[in-house]
């Protein structure tokens, strides 16, 4: 009798401990499979690559840094018009920070002759084209349009695209103060005909719509401002009239019908394409160039807008 007693204790003591002992891997289990916070990174530093690209850049929605390169050295002309930097002719680079490195999109803006060069010294140095065609027809001197891509050390990417463009007349001082030109633009009834308001830069009234969806490439978000939201450009001829031009970021699903819509609205299509190769859900860019009414062309620009999953 006391050895049947004696055994049952042990038998309790034993399944107490082995029930223990289940909690605690279970609780350890648990508590290996609970998320870690993520480590908050201090406030990105782009010092290194100002100084890599010699001027200051524009500090964009998502924190997205940018800088602009206008083509100030071009006389470009499309039917007799000439263009404005703002309108046509910006080249442009934008940084993004991913953990402890950086992506970077951009579009270069070349003469046909500066192309080879450009893009020699940046596959020498690791940078990535994405694309390479026109925006505009019939202009004069010929302009391309290179679309760059890479991802890693942020000043290293800069130092890269520096030592590119100097292959270039691309002017890469400090930005000089350009008196504002004469405007007699119906900026309010454009911004009324389009849904959106924009913002004056260099004499060229522009705006910018992004999409609904987000973008993804290799399985990070991108932003509107690293160049995939619709950029749409006036720039003023005469007392409310205008020359209108940009790109419309589409769906496939919405290329022929905006294009159908376009062409209605008599804005000719210029080009369309793509910019990125791993993009998801896949873009096109469809370009534009349209001259007449201003508030005329926004509304048929608005119309075109209306065929897509525009925010607005």
């Amino acid at each position: 009798m006391q050895y049947d007693y004696v055994r049952a204790g042990s038998l309790h003591r034993a399944a107490a401990a082995i029930a223990i002992a289940i909690l605690i891997a279970a609780n350890t289990a648990s508590a290996q499979k609970r998320p870690r916070p993520a480590r908050k990174l201090p406030p990105a530093d782009w010092t290194q690559v100002e100084q890599a690209l010699g001027r200051k850049g524009t500090l964009n929605p998502d924190d997205v840094m940018k800088f602009s390169f206008p083509r100030t050295d071009l006389k470009v002309m499309v039917g007799g018009i000439v263009l404005r930097p703002a309108l046509a002719l910006g080249s442009w680079i934008a940084f993004q920070r991913i953990a402890d490195h950086a992506m970077v999109m951009g579009d270069l803006v070349l003469l046909e002759s500066e192309v080879a060069p450009v893009m020699g010294s940046l596959q020498q140095n690791g940078i990535e084209q994405t694309a390479l065609h026109n925006h505009s027809l019939g202009e004069s001197p010929r302009i391309m349009y290179m679309h760059i891509h890479a991802i890693g050390n942020a000043a290293r990417i800069a130092r890269a695209v520096r030592t590119a463009l100097a292959f270039t007349n691309t002017p890469l001082g400090a930005p000089t103060e350009v008196a504002p030109a004469p405007f007699t633009l119906d900026t309010a009834g454009v911004a009324r005909a389009i849904g959106v308001h924009g913002k004056m830069i260099g004499g060229v009234y522009q705006i910018s719509v992004p999409r609904r969806e987000k973008i993804l490439e290799d399985g990070h978000e991108i932003p509107a401002s690293m160049g995939i939201a619709t950029s749409i450009s006036f720039q003023p001829t005469g007392v409310g009239t205008a020359v209108a031009t940009g790109d419309l970021v589409l769906l496939g699903r919405e290329v022929n019908p905006v294009l159908w819509t376009l062409s209605e609205s008599g804005i000719r299509v210029t080009a369309i394409h793509s910019h990125m190769i791993n993009e998801q859900p896949r873009l096109f860019f469809m370009h534009f160039w349209a001259s007449g009414e201003a508030v005329q062309l926004a509304s048929g620009i608005r119309a075109s807008l209306d065929r897509t999953a525009s925010k607005r």
